[in-house]
């Protein structure tokens, strides 16, 4: 304890003094921590109190240094021999050294936070956005029962032409619960409609495509194209946005759904690969070989026919590192579209489940790094701690999927029934009601974990309903990829 060697040494009302400090912020912390989660949480998301935090975290650290010096001073013996000495000051140099690491580590971890938040998440007053709601920040979700998130995967890059949204997901989060539901959107569905009020209904009355074309499929009126097509179409059609793609493919979305997007989270898939080696990998089943790389040589964004250069080999429990992490969720050569959307979804679902405290500790400055490059979003740094508390509930609470039907919803891409898919994804978010005493429990059966294999025999899911993603994303060797 930081001034016993003071005491000890002769100096005791400094002594006391450094001790009675020590101990008052040792239990400061401690009371903080247990009972102050939200003014913690607060911190870890503010760049002005970050900064401080660093600050403060330096001064210990020099100011401890200082007291394990003075102690040695004052506690070495005049007469004692140059070895002895010189073990002597070995020791405290040791000593200092073991305080020195660790404040360095924290201050860069601190500070790494800071220039994340900084980096990702703008304030309110210094972003621009066509579809943000507007919330009460001391309780953003006070009336909010049902909280839900644009998910967008981006395949920006430096060999690509344009942004295209191969990856377009709805997570919709019970803010009371933290139950998530899971909802995939197909990359080709086409007509996506707009909210009546939205500039862009009037611009598009029947839905995102072109008439003059006929009922044909046509590609740069997908619902993947529309991020970066309608922007260089109609800009500024929404009025003021940092990022009028994501508004777009928000509003859309929640139209095609029957939902208001709150907000969006926009990943770059490249640093998407940066994130999961960070974190040390995440472990998944494979249930067929899935392709790595490969064109079909047809369609938007193409760059020429060629087949896969490998494939990720079936089995459970597969770690997989961020190279084949991002094919695991990307790869759909030979392969049809429902079965790469869950295996993004089961990738989430690998993602939430693998980082625990001792990663965050460890690696978080790699995490951090690779964060700014990943993400992209319109939640203002204001309601983060919110957003923090809401992301504890969801990792212990139930993430399922919800099957919007495509054998009769969305055979192909060129006429989707969007208000059979609203009425799908009304019913799997209701709120659930306690069954009554002659209905038959299904609670009394565990679900398969992550590992287990499903049986062949098991009833397919039906359309609308919530699957639990362990469920789902269980080994399954059965399955082929294809349908």
């Amino acid at each position: 304890m930081p001034g016993l060697g003071l005491i000890k040494g002769g100096r005791t009302k400094l002594g006391a003094f450094v001790l009675t400090i020590a101990g008052g912020l040792l239990l400061v912390a401690a009371y903080v921590g247990l009972t102050q989660r939200n003014s913690v949480l607060e911190l870890l998301v503010s760049p002005r109190q970050l900064l401080i935090a660093t600050a403060a975290v330096v001064v210990l650290g020099v100011l401890w240094i200082w007291v394990v010096v003075a102690s040695h001073k004052l506690l070495r013996p005049v007469s004692m021999t140059y070895t002895g000495r010189l073990a002597g000051s070995m020791f405290v140099g040791l000593l200092c050294f073991a305080i020195a690491v660790p404040t360095t580590v924290a201050a860069q971890t601190v500070m790494a936070q800071r220039d994340l938040v900084g980096s990702v998440f703008q304030s309110e007053g210094d972003s621009k956005s066509a579809t943000r709601p507007k919330v009460n920040k001391s309780d953003p979700w006070a009336k909010t029962p049902r909280l839900n998130l644009l998910l967008l995967g981006a395949d920006d890059g430096a060999d690509r032409t344009g942004v295209r949204t191969d990856t377009v997901m709805v997570a919709s989060i019970d803010t009371k619960t933290g139950d998530t539901a899971l909802i995939s959107l197909s990359r080709n569905w086409m007509r996506m409609p707009f909210p009546e009020d939205s500039p862009l209904h009037k611009i598009y009355p029947d839905g995102y495509w072109d008439p003059n074309l006929g009922n044909v499929e046509q590609p740069e009126y997908y619902l993947d194209s529309m991020y970066d097509n309608v922007p260089k179409q109609h800009p500024g059609a929404l009025g003021a946005t940092d990022n009028m793609g994501a508004d777009v493919v928000k509003l859309a979305a929640g139209a095609a759904l029957g939902l208001d997007i709150d907000y969006y989270m926009q990943i770059n898939l490249a640093g998407f690969r940066k994130i999961i080696d960070a974190i040390g990998g995440i472990t998944v089943n494979v249930n067929y070989k899935v392709p790595i790389g490969g064109d079909y040589g047809a369609g938007p964004g193409t760059r020429g026919a060629k087949k896969p250069s490998g494939y990720i080999q079936p089995g459970p429990n597969q770690k997989l590192d961020g190279y084949h992490a991002l094919w695991f969720a990307r790869g759909r050569y030979g392969l049809s579209d429902p079965s790469r959307q869950e295996r993004q979804r089961c990738t989430i679902h690998a993602l939430v489940n693998s980082v625990n405290p001792a990663t965050l500790v460890t690696k978080y400055q790699q995490i951090a790094s690779a964060s700014k490059d990943l993400l992209r979003t319109d939640i203002p740094q204001e309601i983060l701690p919110a957003f923090i508390e809401l992301g504890l509930k969801v990792k212990s609470a139930k993430v399922s999927n919800v099957d919007l039907d495509k054998r009769k919803n969305f055979p192909t891409g060129k006429n989707p029934d969007y208000s059979a898919m609203q009425e799908l994804v009304e019913k799997a978010i209701a709120p659930k009601t306690k069954p009554i005493a002659s209905t038959p429990s299904t609670t009394a059966t565990k679900k398969p974990t992550i590992g287990t294999t499903k049986k062949p025999t098991k009833a397919p899911t039906t359309p609308g309903a919530a699957q639990d993603l362990n469920d789902a994303c269980a080994y399954d060797p059965t399955q082929t990829g294809t349908n």
